[in-house]
Parts: C-alpha cells; sequence; structure tokens
C-alpha cells in the first residue's frame, strides 16, 4: 500500500500546478485552488489503488478538483448568475474524470501562466512571492521549502497563508496582464526565479554551499515560463542564464563539499548538454529582437565563461564590457564588484582595487562578505599579503555559509 500511495503523491506532486491553475480559473483564489487538489489527491489515494492510475493522471485529477470547484461555486452563488460569468468553464468541468482527456493543452498552458504571474504579484513580498511559487509551481511541501531557505517551518506555514489572503483581500485577478502592467509583473515573475536558483547555486546560509534541489526547481520553472511565453526574449534569456549556470554546478565543490573557486575548477566537470541548451536558449533571445536585457547580458556573460578552455583563456575584456553594459542598464555595487573582478583579470589586479575601493563606502555592501573577500584576493595577487589576510578573515566573519567560511579562513591562513 505504501508503494502504491507514494506513486499517486509522485503523480500528485507533478501534476499539481496545472490541476492548481486550471481549478484556480474557476474559483478566482489560489489558496481555495490548492485545497481543492488536495481534495482530488485524496478521492485519487482512495480510487487508485482499485482501479489503477487511469492512463491520464493528469486529466483525472483536474476533471475531479473541478468537480468539486463548480460545486463549491454553485454552493456560493446563485448558479445563473455565476454561469453567466464562468459560461465555458462549468460545461467543460462538467465531464466525468475517465473522459477528461480532450482537455484542451492550450488552455491548461494560459491557467498555468496565470498562475505564474498570480503568485508573483508584487502585491506580494519578495520572500512570499518564493515561497508561494516553490508551493503552487515548484510542489514543494511548506517543509521542503523551510529547509531549503534555514527557516522555522511555522514561520513559512505563515508566510504562504498571509500571501494566499493577500491575494484574495487585494482582490488580485487571475490573469495575465498586458502592456505596461505585463512587463512590471513579468520582471516580478523573473525576479522570483533567478532568486530561487541563485539560493541553490550558492547558499546563504548553512552547512553546504550548493543546494542542487533548489537550482533544479528554478530551472524547471525558466523551461515551464519559456514555453508558455515563447515570444518574450528575457525569458528565453533568463532560461538561458539558468541552464549555463547549472552546467557548472558538479564542479562547484570537491567530494567533501568544499568550494572549488573558478579558476581551480575542472571544466570537463561541466554539464555539455546544458551548455548547448543555454546557447540555444540564448540564441531565441537573439532571434526576437530589441536590445538586450539584464538577463540576456547575464547569460552573455556566461557564455563567455562556458566558451573558454581554461580560466586563463577566458574572454576578461569582453565580460568586463557585458558587465559595463549590465550597470548601464541595471545600477548596482555587486554588478560593479563583478565588473571589478573582470577588469582584474583584463587590466591587472590594481584596475580592479580601484574599482572596489571606490564601492568600500556603499551601504548596500555593509556586511556582503564578498567584498572584503575580492578585495583581499586583489590585494594578494598585488603581493600586500597582510592587508589580505585581514581581508580574507574579516569575510570569513561575515558569511552565514559554514563551507565559504572554511574557504575564507583557509585563505587568510595561506596568505
Amino acid at each position: 500500500m505504501s508503494t502504491e500511495k507514494d506513486a499517486v503523491e509522485a503523480v500528485f506532486r507533478i501534476e499539481a500546478p496545472r490541476v492548481i491553475a486550471a481549478v484556480a480559473r474557476i474559483v478566482r483564489d489560489v489558496g481555495i485552488a490548492e485545497e481543492l487538489a488536495q481534495d482530488a489527491l485524496v478521492a485519487a489515494l482512495e480510487r487508485w489503488p482499485e482501479t489503477g492510475v487511469p492512463d491520464n493522471p493528469g486529466a483525472w485529477l483536474t476533471a475531479t478538483a473541478r468537480h468539486r470547484a463548480v460545486d463549491l461555486v454553485r454552493r456560493r452563488e446563485t448558479y445563473a448568475r455565476k454561469l453567466a460569468e464562468i459560461g465555458r468553464d462549468l460545461d467543460e468541468a462538467a465531464v466525468e474524470p475517465e473522459f477528461a482527456a480532450a482537455e484542451d493543452p492550450d488552455a491548461i498552458d494560459d491557467d498555468l501562466l496565470r498562475l505564474i504571474f498570480t503568485a508573483c504579484h508584487p502585491v506580494l513580498s519578495t520572500e512570499a512571492r518564493i515561497a508561494l511559487t516553490l508551493r503552487l509551481l515548484g510542489g514543494l511541501t511548506t517543509d521542503e521549502i523551510a529547509r531549503a531557505f534555514l527557516a522555522q517551518e511555522s514561520t513559512v506555514a505563515q508566510r504562504i497563508s498571509r500571501a494566499k489572503r493577500s491575494l484574495a483581500g487585494a482582490g488580485v485577478p487571475f490573469e495575465v496582464p498586458y502592456g505596461p502592467e505585463r512587463a512590471a509583473r513579468l520582471a516580478s515573475v523573473l525576479e522570483v526565479i533567478y532568486l530561487v536558483f541563485n539560493e541553490g547555486y550558492a547558499a546563504t546560509a548553512g552547512d553546504d554551499l550548493v543546494r542542487p534541489a533548489l537550482c533544479e526547481d528554478a530551472l524547471r520553472l525558466a523551461r515551464v515560463l519559456a514555453g508558455l511565453m515563447p515570444e518574450e526574449p528575457e525569458v528565453h534569456a533568463l532560461a538561458a542564464l539558468l541552464e549555463i549556470q547549472a552546467s557548472r554546478t558538479g564542479a562547484r565543490t570537491d567530494a567533501t563539499g568544499a568550494p572549488v573557486l573558478l579558476a581551480d575548477q575542472n571544466r570537463s566537470r561541466w554539464n555539455r548538454l546544458l551548455i548547448r541548451r543555454g546557447f540555444a536558449a540564448l540564441t531565441r533571445a537573439g532571434e526576437l529582437g530589441g536590445a538586450p536585457g539584464p538577463y540576456a547580458l547575464q547569460a552573455a556573460i556566461a557564455a563567455c565563461h562556458a566558451r573558454a578552455a581554461s580560466y586563463e583563456e577566458t574572454d576578461w575584456a569582453a565580460i568586463a564590457a557585458l558587465y559595463r553594459r549590465l550597470a548601464d542598464l541595471a545600477p548596482s555595487p555587486v554588478v560593479e564588484l563583478n565588473r571589478a573582478v573582470a577588469v582584474s583579470m583584463a587590466e591587472g589586479p590594481g584596475a580592479g582595487l580601484t574599482i572596489v575601493d571606490a564601492l568600500a563606502a556603499d551601504p548596500a555592501l555593509r556586511g556582503y562578505h564578498l567584498l572584503p573577500s575580492v578585495r583581499g584576493d586583489l590585494l594578494e595577487r598585488l603581493g600586500r599579503t597582510e592587508e589580505a589576510r585581514a581581508e580574507f578573515t574579516r569575510a570569513a566573519e561575515l558569511t552565514r555559509n559554514a563551507r565559504e567560511r572554511e574557504l575564507l579562513r583557509a585563505r587568510a591562513a595561506d596568505a
């Protein structure tokens, strides 16, 4: 029985985002939609062990959940008035689960797109958007989200509950916006996926440098979004960036989990399939035209690294130029810090140090461990070992990631 239960739950985890999206179109509330999807899971757990998993389990779950949604709508409001509002949706939802295989795939994709834009609505805080996106679209449990971001499960549960209430209270429509609002909302969607990936690629805190599962969740979301919005260049650019960055995941730590710096990574361990996928997505973004956006520029930087046979053969001048363009488009002290590294490789550590020193007083970098870490590296390359040692020590004190702390302390000892 446990094996059957595990199989049903595995299917549900894959299908849940589409089930929730389809039901949310009817009830216009993602919280209620999630509850109805869970009800469908319970029904599957009761029925499938006896009848077997249907040929189209996603359609079965969707139809079952939509039946319940229709019942709920009918109980809540006058049926005739609600029928006029949702029309075709009610008629389609009235089919039996066994005959639900004829779902319109385009309609399902539209629903999923609506769900992504709703979960990432700017009315929510960034933390709430991330948690809700991982819950509704990533299929993660509250406990999994809490462990991924080193938060209390109760805190994450409250965050998700408040997010659902906020969306309902603000009357956020279950729709894909258009025009200027769409551009603003798309930026929010891309930011959430990007932040989820970054937390997996370089964990802010904890005992592990990399959390591959989070990278995989973000990459999957980026791929889904690229399929749903094929004419949006920045969507393909984000997918390109994540594909190429993810290609290096296996080489970023050694057998013990200790960080391996980019200069020391074994590039034969970089995943060439992911790199090819990234190049294809970047090409697609370029073919769609328009000036490159921030994700396209970052993907181009990642592509420069991926093309280089070695660290020394990297086109650092091109990377520095791309960071300059990125800084002009989306000014950020973190972008400037990254540009300083590229400039130091292209023009020498002194040139990079000039940029870093100009960032020292920026309040946005106060407490940011990579500022003294980069400065320590540049000082070490200039032979100023005592100063470098102090910077590495300070960086070690600032980071909340145990693996990075060990690396920085080792660099301080070796300086």
